[in-house]
């Protein structure tokens, strides 16, 4: 597009030199030239190019003009924006990331959350920020005022300029707002007319993706992929030619698409019918919108030349300016040329202070029908001209200006009134049966625009402010009159109510009104005159309203001689309403009356009825009390959810503490006696105090101590809850903390809950942060959870049990907590509540409650009822209203009167059901006989004797604390012992009795060779936990199995993204031999579970047929794969493992020590390679290379005295273990499940590979733990839990069992292949060298392979156990040496070592390095011993690890104690693994003690094959280095908002729109994904797969931990169709998560949370997390997990 701005400025600038006079070109004769082209948008571009203009022109212009000090950035949907909490005028004021980032609000407290889209940066706007209004970017210097960029065009270029945009914007005008019925003009006809026309597909959202699909596809004859593609498009652009053709074929595709879209939905698909050339015109409007957009970036006289052409008035009055014209169609434009308009608003008319004003005007002046039409429209706000409402009314001085001009407060208001009136009632009161909920929903976005403008109130009043803006609040309060008593309800009889009635909608209207409401107030208290004006006119409208009216006169009623002359009236029998908006909103006026002082000129104030006042709000606090009560139980669950939200936290500062502040108003007005009659009487127990009625009925009775309990609560409140700024001396911080306080009795709380029990203001802000640290201490979180707030100790004397803003679970909760901390105090268990603040002068007359005579009459009345029985008695738990009355009017009252109520206190202490509230009691006593000193004393004595008797059980408590606190203690610092201590009975864990041997403690820590130790012998009895029976761990007994979960893994790779492909035919070297890379291995965990092989058939099969019934079932375990949940810890398994026992081995040293010098490793190797030529099965299969029959190589390797076929024998041989066939069961299906995992291959026990594979996950799993191990810094033994080290067990001896149901000769041929790798004259031709295998994968496959040499035709063998000592001892040093020299010759960065002294370890380095240079031809650098010894060493210790861990579980042989601690130094632990698996601690004296012998294998392990050592050397292959990087997470900064910037300049590889992303950040490798989008699927198997699904088979062989960025949570994925969310590691200063932003505070990485989630990963945990998260949520829509 920029080429094409160029070439459009040109016009801009043609002919400078034109001479006076000479005609110029017009709008008119443009357009006949266009006329004359065939294709008038052709002709236009060709006009444009001839116009021929420098381009250092525009560039010039552009810098001879400052840059606008606004920002100006329009915000995309899901872009992270930023508001700050304390500069921000107000929420709405945002900066994009660039302008936060250099601002100094970074450094503020502040807000961060993801923009709908359509918004607008305020960077720059003084008026939208207290403190630093710009960024360093756009910060013009020292500013204080937004200024117009002084740089004005020459007056010739702006008349050009304005010409030019006059007729192009007329133009765009004209086709925008195209309709389907016009023609086009004649001079915009095309030469030549053809019948070519589109037909053309809009976008709604009534139907979905598939429907459109559907539809397409059945319309216009076209395939799946071209309906997808066109659907994407329609929904992107917001529309999509879907057929071109003649006008009959074009209507004949409309009718059928709206036929077709009318079957899946009532509503049709809009389907126009466009001509070819309008759809030219249409499509250049479009381009010249954005060339706009371009064009006057570059000037601002070129923006104000635009403005000026948008906003200029019409000739034709009729005909608004073209910019309204635009607006007023914006609802019938389609989506993409909406976003052409408002992004051109935005870089124009809101960038120049005056031009924004004069849009203000016009937008104002259609407001109406631009709501009216976003009403009936289908779209979302975000790409309606209503959205730009929030970047208009939001400015302070605009907002006034529109106040006093255009009244918009006035124009906001009737447009609501206008679209609510369908809903008026015949007494003009809503009524919303049956309304419709979506365009209820989209009339509520109005009240949006109402707050925007009072967001800010004034700090100047004019006369005409006050004029407009007292006219505007008289139109509110006639809403406000509409809702008043609206929604009544009466209480049903007889039967339940057969609908619930509609009630949702009356609360959502209350709740958007409950801001503007404060607002009002607001605003009204900044000025006196309007306070006074606002006040007398609410009370008129509160006059006016003919809602609950009375139906009855006046009547006497008479109590303690005191005579209330009011209307009768019975909330539990005629209509109640619970919306009273003006009662409120006149209590709200009276209390800021009271705080400024105006109430002083109030005229008149004695002609105000406060019982006519208060008598709504009574009716509404009496309904919550006998729907408390349960009077209403017929009316269903509407109207206890009203009560519910009328109490509740988001409607309550506007309703429920409204009324109490009424009731407050009217109490401090009204006769005391009187006020106290009307309660009684409005609470329908007038007559039950009077003594005038009675009953027997135990249901009505019970009402009726219910209603007293309400109603003497409710005296409670309205005499002591003074924390209300104007009712006391208090401050709205002294409200807050008194509210935290409460909170956090109940229970220590998160910061987000508290956030949630606090109300919030306009601004959305609660002040908690303001006070928290005055009332509570915070404890930071764990690994998991959440940061917790504790309320101090000093601030629980401010707890007030009778606290009005609590729920009856909330103060149930809260009592029984201070209970249960008063008992562990030893104190009383009593709350007593404290004293309150003094009352303002206007209310301190409230006291006179405590001093009349009904008060008086009403407690005598409440504790005589209760002596007389438990039916009489009040049931509420906190109930004790009695007494903290008492205590308030102690002072108050006469002697007689104190004496009677002090008996029946006393009394009622014997009544059984008041046990709970003896505490109070005595209380209330102990009040009631405070004039009697001396009484006081003696019960003061008594409770001090009480509390003496309580010391010893005290401190006999304490010390048992003591002993379990030391015995925890204990326990913890010797865990080791405790985790590896058997428990009897425990389920699926082992009850071993192990037999003592008499060589105890001759036995060595040597695992093989002539010195091995002997293996004990151990009983292993387990509980099956199905069938919960015993049984012993025997070979030939049933199998008992481990459940465990096979998968495959990149955790240990070292070539991330690089997975290779398994061949079918079974060609390649992997299985067979593992590259060095670990590219991806197959890991076996178990949950340490142990189950009879039987109990888990049948448990197997079960699962099975009730899984298939189970909704989206396949989410969580895939049937097909043999995937179910462990029976006991849900952990998602695939397979079992089969229990073997370990042979106990009395290992016979004399036997070893005779073979010993007939066995040493040249021997071994003659020995070894006769045994291998003399089997048949290698003889036939092997394809020996040339160097097989090599004499010269034999007689390098073997020396003299050739050993025959058989000799291998001669050493000892034994017959094999034997098992059951339910073991060996359990073999195959283990061996087969871990084949198909592995290989990705289909189930197939007889294929070759399953021995290896079986070997390999073997080797992979224990390469695996020891990573784990070495991370964690924890010993290599005694650190295992319980279940890895019986998992770990488990697999070793089920690889070893493999040759037990393998073919021996399929076995014997992979031996073969294997040890070609270390001996070369057995090798085949495509042996790998030694720098192509993973050495540790090798070992073990060797060692366990090797018995089937043993195997004679007519006779089972097995090697014996020396035969063994001696196999695995020269197996393991002669990879050991290949390991040590594949490490060298990989080595390029040798540590620097400090001179010295040369030891005899560093000389046999420098002696080997000499030899490997001279066998590479001098390839290795020449670097010192000790350099070399000590590079070795650091190499080789994984290996080592692995191994050590490898030979203790497949001989039992116990290992050294220096490998179960980590204060052992690093060389000790050394020492120990050399000493444990028979090497020499000096590594290098291997290759002298068998010089011989290896001297030749090092020149071919150099050599050959192909040269790879040569080719790794010059650098030509890659190879990897030891010890092998440890693989982690990546690195995630610490801040949050850098990972949202990074993800903020994040482009989609194969998308160049700016539609809305999803980055998301893969956790293994750092790579930066785009998901969720239809740019980036890929094919993987045949299947549409998300970009996130697609890296996961790369990167993590299926496994994925994604970080969504702009959602801040973590992604779990396991396979193309399953996964879940995890928290995010970042924490805000509270200790809580984020999900999506919902708090948007600022956002820290946690360690310790980072943490987990990688032990999540390396301890291959993913699988088992999603299957959990998956069980635990019910997944009723299954979420599309491919697509991500």
């Amino acid at each position: 597009m920029d080429a094409r701005s160029r070439r459009n400025g040109r016009l801009l600038y043609g002919k400078r030199n034109m001479a006076e006079g000479e005609k110029t070109v017009d709008g008119l004769e443009l357009n006949k030239e266009w006329l004359e082209a065939a294709d008038s948008r052709a002709e236009l571009l060709c006009y444009l190019k001839e116009q021929r203009i420098l381009r250092r022109g525009l560039e010039k212009l552009k810098q001879g003009c400052t840059s606008s000090q606004l920002c100006g950035r329009v915000f995309k949907e899901g872009e992270t924006v930023y508001s700050c909490r304390d500069c921000a005028i107000d929420p709405t004021c945002v900066l994009c990331m660039d302008c936060f980032q250099d601002s100094v609000h970074k450094s503020h407290r502040y807000k961060m959350h993801a923009s709908s889209g359509g918004g607008f940066c305020d960077c720059g706007d003084v008026e939208a920020w207290k403190i630093g209004p710009c960024c360093s970017k756009h910060d013009p210097g020292a500013a204080t005022a937004m200024v117009t960029d002084e740089c004005s065009l020459e007056p010739e270029l702006y008349e050009r300029a304005e010409k030019l945009f006059q007729v192009l914007l007329h133009y765009v005008t004209e086709f925008l707002v195209w309709e389907e019925n016009l023609e086009l003009s004649a001079e915009l006809q095309p030469r030549t007319k053809d019948d070519a026309y589109y037909c053309v597909l809009y976008n709604d959202e009534h139907h979905s993706y598939d429907h459109v699909i559907y539809t397409l596809q059945r319309s216009v004859n076209c395939n799946e992929a071209e309906a997808q593609t066109h659907t994407a498009l329609i929904d992107k652009e917001g529309r999509r030619a879907v057929k071109k053709g003649t006008l009959r074929s074009c209507q004949q595709a409309k009718e059928l698409i709206k036929s077709n879209s009318e079957h899946i939905s009532m509503q049709a698909l809009r389907v126009e019918i466009l001509h070819a050339t309008v759809m030219a015109h249409q499509t250049f409007a479009l381009r010249l919108g954005s060339w706009f957009q371009k064009i006057i970036s570059y000037s601002v006289g070129f923006r104000q030349a635009f403005c000026q052409v948008a906003l200029e008035s019409n000739t034709d009055r009729d005909r608004p300016c073209l910019i309204s014209r635009l607006m007023l169609h914006d609802a019938r434009m389609f989506k993409g040329a909406r976003k052409i308009v408002h992004e051109l608003i935005f870089c124009s008319m809101l960038m120049e202070t005056e031009f924004k004003r004069l849009f203000a005007i016009e937008f104002t002046k259609h407001f109406k029908q631009l709501q009216k039409d976003f009403i009936n429209d289908d779209h979302e706000r975000s790409i309606s001209i209503t959205a730009l409402s929030v970047q208009i009314f939001t400015v302070p001085t605009l907002a006034r200006q529109l106040i006093e001009q255009v009244n918009v407060i006035k124009v906001i208001v009737e447009t609501v009134m206008e679209l609510l009136c369908e809903h008026l009632d015949v007494n003009h009161r809503f009524y919303f049966l049956g309304y419709n909920s979506d365009k209820f929903t989209r009339i509520q976005v109005i009240f949006h625009d109402l707050r925007y403008i009072l967001i800010s109130k004034p700090s100047v009043w004019t006369e005409e402010l006050r004029t407009q803006f007292m006219e505007g609040f008289k139109v509110f309060l006639g809403l406000l009159k509409c809702m008043q008593g609206m929604e009544e309800v009466k209480r049903q009889f007889g039967k339940h109510i057969a609908v619930e009635p509609e009630w949702e909608a009356g609360f959502t209207l209350q709740i958007q009104l409950r801001h503007i409401l404060a607002m009002f107030q607001d605003w009204c208290s900044s000025d006196d005159e309007i306070l006074l004006l606002a006040y007398k006119e609410c009370h008129k409208v509160l006059m006016q309203c003919n809602n609950q009216p009375f139906h009855r006169e006046p009547a006497d009623y008479y109590m303690c001689k005191h005579i209330l002359h009011v209307r009768p009236y019975k909330v539990s029998q005629q209509p109640v309403s619970i919306h009273l908006p003006i009662s409120r909103l006149l209590a709200g006026l009276y209390v800021l009356l009271c705080r400024t002082g105006a109430i002083a000129r109030l005229d008149n104030p004695e002609s105000y009825d406060h019982t006519q006042l208060a008598e709504q709000p009574l009716r509404c606090v009496v309904l919550a009390a006998q729907v408390s009560a349960e009077m209403w139980r017929r009316n269903g669950l509407s109207l206890v959810s009203q009560v519910y939200y009328y109490q509740d936290v988001k409607c309550r500062d506007e309703m429920y503490d409204k009324d109490v502040l009424m009731l407050q108003i009217a109490a401090s007005k009204m006769d005391p006696n009187h006020f106290l009659m009307l309660i009684l009487l409005r609470f329908e127990l007038f007559d039950y105090f009077n003594g005038s009625c009675s009953s027997k009925d135990q249901d009505e009775l019970i009402q009726w101590n219910r209603l007293t309990e309400e109603m003497l609560y409710l005296l409670i409140v309205i005499i002591g809850e003074r924390y209300v700024p104007g009712i006391s001396q208090l401050t709205k911080e002294d409200v807050t903390m008194r509210e935290v306080i409460h909170l956090l009795c109940i229970e220590p709380m998160a910061h987000s809950s508290l956030v949630k029990g606090l109300p919030e203001n306009e601004s959305h802000e609660t002040g908690l942060e303001n006070v928290i640290t005055k009332v509570a201490t915070f404890k930071k979180p764990g690994v998991s959870g959440h940061g917790l707030y504790e309320v101090k100790k000093e601030r629980l004397a401010e707890f007030n049990p009778f606290f009005y803003h609590y729920s009856r679970s909330q103060h149930s909760k809260a009592e029984e907590s201070q209970k249960k901390r008063k008992i562990q105090e030893g104190s009383d268990k009593a709350l007593c509540p404290p004293v309150p603040p003094a009352f303002c002068p206007a209310f301190s007359s409230i006291v006179r409650l405590l001093c009349c005579d009904i008060i008086i009459h009403v407690l005598r009345r409440v504790p005589a009822e209760s002596c007389r029985g438990p039916s009489h008695s009040l049931d509420r738990s906190h109930d004790p209203e009695g007494p903290p009355l008492d205590s308030l009017k102690a002072r108050k009252i006469g002697s007689e009167h104190g004496k009677s109520v002090f008996l029946l206190l006393s009394k009622i202490k014997a009544v059984p059901s008041l046990e709970a509230q003896k505490d109070m009691i005595q209380m209330g006593s102990t009040v009631w006989r405070q004039p009697n000193l001396k009484r006081v004393l003696r019960t003061k004595r008594k409770l001090s004797a009480k509390g003496r008797q309580k010391q010893p059980n005290f401190h006999r408590q304490k010390i048992m604390a003591q002993m379990s606190a030391m015995q925890k203690n204990f326990i913890e610092s010797n865990k080791m012992l405790y985790d590896n201590m058997p428990e009897s009975g425990a389920q699926g864990e082992p009850d071993t009795a192990t037999e003592s041997c008499a060589m105890e403690q001759m036995e060595l820590c040597v695992a093989i060779g002539p010195h091995r130790g002997s293996t004990p012998a151990e009983r292993e009895v387990l509980t099956c936990i199905l069938c919960q029976e015993e049984q012993e761990v025997a070979g030939q007994a049933q199998a008992m199995v481990l459940t465990a979960c096979v998968q495959r893994s990149t955790v240990l790779t070292q070539c991330r993204g690089k997975i290779p492909t398994n061949n079918a035919d079974g060609t390649g070297t992997y299985p067979l031999f593992m590259p060095p890379e670990l590219a991806v291995g197959t890991h076996t965990g178990s949950c340490g579970h142990v189950m009879h092989s039987t109990c888990w058939q049948k448990y197997f099969e079960a699962v099975q047929n009730t899984t298939r019934n189970r909704l989206h079932a396949d989410m969580i375990i895939d049937l097909e794969n043999g995937e179910y949940l462990c029976p006991l810890c849900k952990s998602l398994c695939n397979t079992v493992v089969p229990l073997i026992p370990l042979e106990p081995l009395m290992f016979n040293y004399e036997n070893a020590e005779i073979i010993g010098p007939h066995l040493t490793l040249p021997r071994w190797i003659q020995i070894i390679s006769a045994r291998i030529k003399g089997l048949k099965s290698v003889n036939q299969d092997n394809d020996c290379n040339a160097e097989c029959s090599s004499a010269e190589g034999d007689m390098g390797l073997c020396g003299e005295g050739q050993p025959d076929f058989r000799s291998i024998l001669s050493y000892g041989v034994q017959e094999p273990r034997k098992f059951s066939d339910s073991i060996v069961e359990m073999l195959v299906v283990c061996a087969t499940t871990v084949h198909r995992v592995g290989l990705q291959t289909a189930p197939n026990e007889l294929c070759p590979r399953v021995p290896l594979m079986a070997w390999n996950t073997c080797a992979f799993t224990i390469q695996a733990i020891e990573n784990i191990l070495h991370e964690e810094d924890k010993p290599l033994f005694g650190s295992l839990q319980n279940r890895q080290l019986a998992g770990l067990k488990a697999i070793v001896q089920f690889a070893a069992a493999q040759r037990l149901k393998s073919s021996q000769a399929v076995i014997q041929r992979h031996f073969t292949d294997m040890l070609g790798v270390l001996l070369p004259v057995v090798s085949r031709k495509n042996t790998p060298s030694v720098l192509e295998v993973d050495f540790f994968h090798l070992l073990v496959g060797l060692v366990l392979s090797i018995p089937s040499l043993y195997q004679e035709e007519a006779v089972d063998l097995q090697p014996s156990a020396v035969s063994s000592a001696y196999n695995h001892l020269h197996i393991l040093h002669l990879v050991t040496m290949a390991h040590v020299l594949q490490i060298l010759l990989t080595s390029t960065d040798f540590p620097a070592v400090a001179c010295g002294e040369e030891t005899e370890e560093a000389r046999a380095a420098a002696e080997l390095c000499t030899t490997v240079s001279q066998c590479t031809g001098r390839l290795i650098p020449d670097v010192s011993g000790s350099s070399v010894a000590e590079r070795v060493k650091r190499g080789i210790e994984p290996f080592l690890r692995c191994a050590a861990l490898f030979f203790s579980c497949l001989t039992g042989v116990h290992p050294p104690e220096e490998l179960f601690g980590t204060t052992v130094t690093s060389q000790a632990q050394m020492e120990a693994l050399c000493s444990y698996l028979a090497l020499p601690s000096n590594v290098f004296q291997l290759f002298q003690e068998h010089r011989n012998s290896v001297t030749p294998l090092l020149q071919r392990w150099c050599g050959s094959p192909a040269a790879a050592v040569t080719k790794a050397l010059k650098g030509k292959i890659q190879t990897v280095r030891y010890p092998r990087r440890r693989n982690r997470l990546i690195e995630l900064p610490e801040d949050y908002s850098a990972l949202l910037n990074q993800a903020s300049h994040f482009q989609c590889p194969k998308s160049s729109d700016d539609e809305r992303k999803h980055p998301t950040l893969c956790l293994f490798c750092g790579a930066m994904l785009c998901s969720q989008s239809s740019c980036c699927l890929s094919q993987l198997d045949g299947e549409d797969v998300g970009a996130c699904t697609a890296h996961a088979a790369t990167c993590g062989a299926g496994v994925g931990m994604f970080l969504r960025v702009r959602e801040c949570e973590i992604v779990l994925m396991a396979s193309k169709t399953r996964g879940s969310t995890y928290a995010a590691p970042y924490l805000d200063d509270y200790g809580e998560t984020d999900p999506h932003l919902g708090r948007g505070n600022p956002l820290h990485l946690c360690p310790e949370r980072y943490r987990k989630l990688n032990q999540l990963w390396q301890q291959h945990c993913i699988l088992e997390e999603i299957a959990r998260s998956l069980e635990v949520v019910s997944v009723v829509f299954a979420f599309e997990w491919q697509m991500l």
